[in-house]
């Protein structure tokens, strides 16, 4: 018997009433993976958060909103089907896939996909810790919907100018912020209407992908202006990670840095796989979580489709 069921099969009644009662006024934490643009990395560190929290204990649920590109999707049946045939476990989340709804009327179809992008949260929050949505690169009306539900919101970017021009407007001469961008109004738009739903408020991090292994003067002049920006407008950066080959190698398999130690693997780590799963591992505790909770058996994973 594990300590989790000894741990339960010993507890008085009070007890039990005690541990359930707090599991059911549970609210699980929203992490959205957001932005504008895609080939930032998005849905490669929303999976590395996803398998790193589920390693740490944690019970996870996924919502993937690209559900049209399904890289988070795929990434996950990748997963299962390598696990199933390497007869080996490799912990999964419970998932489920929202899907734009093509309508006329764009308020028909608005109605349509909050009705399933709720029932989805309602569905996850049940018995998940945590739950993980990964935005499509674009704006679209789920992907404005889901910023609006984060309790920590993470955007990644690659280390350029080029990237940050969804941030914000940059004075070509001086470096000065002018103005912010469109995607920074929508994450001010976001805020708004999570404060006004709940009176809740997001954590936002700006993570910075694919650093060179140099700091060239244009790395340096991205993270100055990024602080000062960061100032202005409300968010947190984080150094993310690294120009790897080891994040794209993976893909495939369904695998994460996080699954390298498992012996069944058969991958023997090097010092570029060290630097990278520190990377994750920054990522995971920047990310303010409260403890995992204590509960009797693991949601079964599943692989599901609203709407």
């Amino acid at each position: 018997m594990d300590a989790t069921a000894w741990h339960w099969h010993n507890a008085t009644d009070q007890e039990f009433h005690r541990v359930s009662t707090i599991s059911l006024e549970h609210r699980a934490h929203v992490i959205v993976l957001g932005n504008e643009k895609g080939g930032s990395g998005k849905s490669t560190a929303a999976m590395h958060v996803i398998v790193g929290l589920l390693r740490d204990g944690y019970q996870v649920g996924a919502i993937d909103l690209d559900a049209r590109q399904a890289t988070l999707s795929n990434y996950l049946v990748s997963r299962a089907k390598y696990a199933e045939s390497h007869h080996m476990h490799l912990p999964q989340p419970r998932t489920l896939s929202v899907h734009r709804v093509d309508n006329d009327s764009r308020s028909v179809a608005e109605t349509a996909e909050r009705t399933a992008f709720e029932a989805a949260i309602s569905e996850l929050s049940r018995d998940c810790d945590v739950i993980v949505i990964d935005c499509p690169g674009s704006d679209t009306f789920l992907s404005r919907l889901g910023h609006s539900y984060a309790d920590t919101l993470i955007t990644p970017i690659n280390d350029s100018f080029v990237d940050f021009a969804m941030l914000a407007k940059v004075d070509p001469d001086k470096l000065d912020v002018i103005h912010p961008s469109v995607y920074s109004e929508m994450v001010w738009q976001a805020r708004k209407q999570r404060f006004s739903r709940d009176r809740g408020k997001f954590d936002w991090i700006v993570m910075r992908n694919r650093l060179g292994a140099t700091i060239a003067r244009n790395r340096r002049d991205v993270g100055t202006t990024l602080e000062a920006l960061a100032k202005r407008i409300g968010f947190r950066t984080l150094t993310g990670f690294g120009e790897r080959v080891i994040f794209r190698e993976l893909y495939l398999q369904g695998l994460t840095l996080m699954d390298l130690r498992d012996a069944s693997l058969g991958i023997s780590l090097s010092m570029s796989h060290v630097a990278a799963r520190a990377e994750v591992r920054a990522l995971l505790s920047a990310i303010r979580l409260p403890a995992p909770r204590f509960t009797l058996t693991s949601p079964p994973a599943a692989i599901g489709k609203l709407l």
